[in-house]
């Protein structure tokens, strides 16, 4: 029997059927999730001289960039390198702290891009209660790094993201 015979024959009934099944496959579909980012490049912007921290989805393989301060790209730069500073950094301090509290950083979203400022979340375990700290991305990140816990961010960061991108004549900037 064809689609048009049933609903001829059965009526509304069918219709609904149809209807409901026709979004079945959308209703399936899993929810927007964070997706896992990995640090793929730190630069000094060639005309404002601003760092910049480049970070890549692992899922589909878009990238975005942020500003960040020059202080903020070192404690990214440290770990990554595998540096070790003669004294703790700001990062290596708090994670020194974390681990005398008995405090672990499980992961870091960076949730949203607002009138030009990205927000970031540092989730933590205190003796397995989940805590959240709102962060500035850089400091997030930074702590995740030295932490070696995933750094994450949300489908909306690289939808904004995209809208801020320069025009891909402009030269690369020097790398940090």
């Amino acid at each position: 029997m064809t689609v048009r015979a049933a609903v001829v024959r059965h009526g509304i009934p069918v219709l609904v059927a149809l209807a409901l099944s026709a979004e079945a496959p959308l209703a399936q579909q899993a929810p927007a999730t964070p997706q896992e980012v990995s640090v793929v490049g730190l630069f000094v912007s060639p005309g404002s001289g601003q760092p910049h921290v480049v970070l890549q989805g692992k899922r589909d393989r878009r990238r975005f960039a942020m500003a960040i301060g020059l202080a903020e790209a070192n404690g990214i730069a440290v770990p990554l390198e595998n540096r070790v500073p003669p004294r703790p950094l700001t990062h290596d301090l708090f994670l020194t702290l974390f681990g005398r509290l008995r405090v672990t950083v499980t992961k870091v979203v960076i949730t949203d891009l607002r009138d030009d400022i990205y927000y970031a979340t540092v989730y933590l375990d205190a003796s397995g209660k989940e805590m959240q700290l709102d962060s500035r991305p850089s400091d997030a990140i930074a702590l995740a790094i030295r932490a070696k816990a995933p750094v994450f961010a949300e489908d909306r960061v690289f939808e904004k993201s995209e809208r801020l991108l320069p025009p891909p004549t402009s030269p690369p900037g020097q790398r940090i």
